[in-house]
């Protein structure tokens, strides 16, 4: 699993399962119910490398639309209002992109 020593198999399902419906997710609300709102800042850097699909340095709107999906094959894609939320949210420095410390800032405000 790619989020071992991350977060558990009962968090990852606690988080998906916040979300199952479209239009549905919410990062605050899955960040809280899976955990990571709570995780140290390195172990959100870790998450943020497997987020990180292309090993940018950056999560760009593809890898978002992919979000849950990380954290589960089977899990849905974001729709395009989820992921331009999720971006609008994470993006402060207005790049197009969510950086590792906008990432961490995220989920620990959250």
């Amino acid at each position: 699993m790619a989020f071992a020593g991350i977060l558990t198999d009962a968090e990852i399902e606690a988080g998906l399962q916040s979300c199952q419906a479209p239009d549905s997710f919410s990062c605050k609300t899955f960040f809280d119910k899976s955990g990571l709102s709570k995780k140290p800042k390195e172990q959100l850097a870790k998450a943020f490398e497997i987020l990180d699909q292309d090993k940018s340095g950056y999560i760009e709107e593809d890898e978002l639309r992919k979000f849950l999906q990380n954290f589960s094959s089977g899990a849905r894609l974001l729709t395009d209002n989820e992921t331009k939320d999720f971006l609008a949210k994470g993006d402060t420095d207005g790049d197009g992109k969510i950086g590792v410390e906008e990432f961490q800032a995220l989920a620990i405000k959250t």
